[in-house]
């Protein structure tokens, strides 16, 4: 709802500085940038069979990683203001992770059948792979990051950021 908000009152700004056809070039632009991420998110998905898992993140047929290569499956908690999102993902032989593209929860995207799709992809990897090669990774840096971590190292830099901008651009030369 906040989103909204903040969108209606950046449209208003923009149409009343930049005029009708500066606002439509805006929007425009702003929908040709848009679009394309969205068909490809729609378009995305995750499979499970015999072979392994395919993931494809909305181009072409997607990348198959076999079962061997698997050694390990979570679901990484987003945690947020007011909800939290939850989404499936694997971690590789040589250390690199992939998300499950379309196996995931959030406000936006509820996913009722989350937990049982889920176990799912778990029963076949358990199926398919030996339990020793069944390896938890270890917490990186990049797991103890959540939005409010990134915000609260985002804004102090913006914020300098433009300060030492504003002091270079407004100090007599």
């Amino acid at each position: 709802m906040l989103a909204l908000v903040v969108l209606l009152v950046e449209g208003s700004a923009a149409y009343v500085k930049l005029g009708a056809v500066g606002f439509s070039w805006l929007m425009g632009a702003s929908i040709a940038l848009l679009a394309p991420l969205l068909v490809m998110s729609s378009r995305s998905w995750s499979r499970v069979g015999a072979d392994g898992i395919t993931i494809c993140w909305g181009l072409g047929h997607g990348h198959t990683y076999p079962w061997h290569d698997i050694r390990w499956i979570d679901v990484r908690e987003t945690k947020g203001q007011d909800s939290s999102s939850y989404a499936a993902r694997m971690f590789l032989e040589g250390g690199r992770r992939r998300s499950l593209p379309g196996l995931y929860r959030s406000a936006m995207n509820p996913a009722p059948d989350f937990d049982e799709q889920f176990q799912r992809v778990v029963n076949w990897w358990e199926l398919s792979t030996d339990q020793t090669a069944r390896v938890r990774p270890p917490k990186q840096f990049r797991d103890r990051l959540t939005p409010t971590a990134i915000g609260l190292l985002t804004v102090p830099v913006t914020v300098v950021l433009v300060a030492v901008v504003a002091l270079v651009i407004h100090a007599p030369h």
